[in-house]
């Protein structure tokens, strides 16, 4: 069994009764059930229908995402986030550097980088390097000033805690900022690369080993083993190349607003709801939500 989740931009709430049931009854599926009306429906299935994707691109056409797994096993136990254009709205080793004057160049490598287009331990060396002497005191800055927070992020974490669920950030960007990002929205722990200071300022080092694409991997494994959760007991959450790893070893890996080349290579993807779809395909409701 199989369950179909449609899915709308909370800000739109454009997901209606019609376009739910048409599709319904052309699939031949269970009675729909909303999550939450104008948002989120879902509706049983018996296999996934062949034309699948077709209908994933209509439905992107009116800004709509549709998701289909396997009922059994989709409420997970864990959840493992990127920082950086998932958590939260930027990429924060750009920001740094348009603070040092080198925004827009390090922009274009970190767009390559996370398209998956550059090797990303050296592309991240190379934009570290170009932060050398800019004083440590910009990091509160750039925090306070320039960092939002996805939508439906803190509802996202509180309710999976609250259900027994622990959540772990695990970034390729700096620990400066996951400790403050994981303060706010409540993870339980977090992990990321650190910059090198000296008197104050960055030296344009970062410590090695360099957390990338593999590190996040062991630290889904590593975290799991640690609390007696399988892989598939995770549910995953990036955007960017060096994400896809531990997309795909979790049990859902959701790419969320992903980079193209990233999610051509989920089988989940969020291209119009906020981080709240990630409670929705595991079959929560709105009135569920802490």
């Amino acid at each position: 069994m199989f369950i179909a989740t449609l899915l709308a931009n909370p800000a739109r709430a454009n997901l209606d009764r019609a376009t739910v049931e048409a599709l319904r009854n052309a699939w031949g599926g269970g009675a729909a059930e909303w999550l939450n009306p104008g948002i989120a429906a879902e509706f049983a299935l018996e296999t996934i229908p062949e034309n699948r994707w077709q209908v994933w691109q209509d439905l992107q056409d009116i800004g709509l995402d549709l998701v289909i797994q396997p009922k059994v096993g989709r409420r997970k136990r864990m959840l493992l986030a990127d920082m950086d254009s998932t958590m939260i709205g930027q990429e924060c080793i750009d920001e740094l550097a348009d603070m040092a004057g080198y925004g827009p160049k390090v922009a274009a490598i970190t767009a390559r980088a996370m398209n998956g287009e550059l090797d990303f331990e050296a592309a991240l060396v190379e934009r570290v390097s170009l932060l050398r002497n800019l004083p440590v005191a910009v990091i509160a800055q750039v925090i306070k000033e320039r960092i939002t927070y996805t939508s439906g992020g803190r509802s996202l974490i509180a309710t999976m805690k609250a259900n027994g669920g622990y959540v772990a950030l695990v970034s390729g960007g700096f620990t400066d900022f996951t400790c403050a990002v994981a303060e706010h929205l409540g993870f339980d722990e977090h992990r990321a690369n650190k910059l090198v200071t000296s008197c104050g300022k960055l030296t344009g080092e970062v410590t090695r080993p360099i957390l990338g694409r593999d590190a996040k991997i062991a630290a889904l494994e590593e975290i799991g083993t640690r609390l007696g959760i399988s892989p598939a007991d995770v549910i995953a959450v990036g955007d960017g190349a060096n994400d896809l790893g531990m997309l795909h070893r979790a049990g859902t890996g959701v790419a969320l607003h992903a980079k193209p080349s990233v999610a051509a290579q989920c089988e989940v993807r969020i291209n119009h709801g906020d981080l709240s779809a990630l409670l929705y395909i595991q079959g929560y409701a709105v009135s569920d939500f802490v």
